[in-house]
C-alpha cells in the first residue's frame, strides 16, 4: 500500500518564454525537441516506486534508456557486436555478473595497451535457464583470442556487422548494433522480473558520452534548419508527434542525419 506520508501531487506553474527547444547530439548525428509553452507545468513529484501510471512510466523510461544507448553507440561508432557466455551452470547473480564484467573490461583494456576505449554492455537472462549472459559492442577490431583470454569464464563471440547494403558506413553499422542491444534493454522494462533494484540495465565506458548542443527557435522547421546547418546536411529521417493520433504532451520532433 501507499504510505500515509505520500505527498500531495498538486503541480505548480512557472512562466517562461514560449518556443521550440531542440537538443542536438552532433557526434551521434541526431537530436530531438519539443514546443515549450509560455506557462509550463512543473513535473508532479511522486515518491520513488509509486508512479501515477506504472505502465506508461516504464514505457517512457525504456524509451529514454534506448535513446541514450543508441546515441552512445552511434557517437562512438560501436559497430562490432560480441557475446560473453558462462560455462557450466552459468551465473545467476546480477551483482556477481557486474564484478566479472568489471574485471573483463579492465583486463581487455590492459591487453590493448592500457588506454580507455568506448564500449557498452547489456545483460540478458538465458531463455533456457542457463543464467545470465552479456551482449556488448565495441568500435575497433579486437582479436577474439584477446577477448577470450580477458573473459576466462566460458565462451565468446564477436563480429563486425556486415549484413548491410553496399556503401553502408560505420554510422549505419553502429545504429544497427544499437538496435540489437536496445532490444535487450527494452525487455528489461517489459519484464519486471528482469529488473534488479540498484543495478543499471546496461552500462558504458565512462568519458565517452556524446555532448549535447542546445538550440531554440520559433518553430520546428527553424530548429531543424539550425541543426541541419550545423551538420552540413538535411535529415535522413524525421519524426513528428503530429503523426501520432493519441499523442499526449507538447508537440515534439526527432531527426537523424546521415546514412
Amino acid at each position: 500500500m501507499r504510505p500515509s506520508s505520500f505527498p500531495s501531487t498538486i503541480a505548480s506553474l512557472s512562466r517562461a518564454d514560449a518556443g521550440w527547444q531542440f537538443t542536438l547530439y552532433p557526434d551521434a548525428r541526431e537530436g530531438g525537441g519539443s514546443f515549450q509553452p509560455s506557462v509550463r507545468r512543473v513535473p508532479t513529484y511522486v515518491s520513488r516506486g509509486y508512479a501515477l501510471d506504472p505502465e506508461r512510466s516504464a514505457s517512457e523510461a525504456g524509451r529514454r534508456a534506448r535513446a541514450k544507448l543508441r546515441r552512445y553507440c552511434t557517437a562512438n561508432r560501436l559497430n562490432r557486436l560480441g557475446t560473453l557466455t558462462f560455462a557450466g551452470d552459468g551465473c545467476h547473480d546480477p551483482a556477481e555478473l557486474r564484478a566479472y564484467l568489471s574485471d573483463f573490461f579492465r583486463s581487455l583494456r590492459l591487453a590493448l595497451g592500457g588506454a580507455a576505449f568506448p564500449y557498452v554492455w547489456v545483460p540478458e537472462w538465458h531463455p533456457k535457464g542457463h543464467g545470465l549472459h552479456v551482449h556488448f559492442a565495441v568500435g575497433r577490431f579486437i582479436r577474439r583470442s584477446l577477448i577470450a583470454e580477458a573473459w576466462g569464464h566460458g565462451f565468446v563471440h564477436i563480429k563486425l556487422l556486415g549484413d548491410l547494403p553496399v556503401g553502408s558506413t560505420n554510422l549505419s553499422e553502429a545504429r544497427r548494433a544499437a538496435g540489437y542491444l536496445s532490444k535487450y534493454v527494452a525487455k528489461s522494462f517489459a519484464e519486471p522480473s528482469a529488473r534488479v533494484l540498484g543495478l543499471h540495465r546496461y552500462d558504458v565506458a565512462q568519458g565517452f558520452l556524446p555532448l549535447p548542443v542546445a538550440l531554440s527557435g520559433r518553430s520546428a522547421a527553424d530548429v531543424l534548419a539550425q541543426a541541419s546547418d550545423a551538420l552540413g546536411s538535411v535529415p535522413s529521417v524525421e519524426w513528428s508527434s503530429s503523426s501520432v493520433e493519441d499523442w499526449q504532451g507538447p508537440p515534439a520532433i526527432w531527426a537523424q542525419w546521415g546514412a
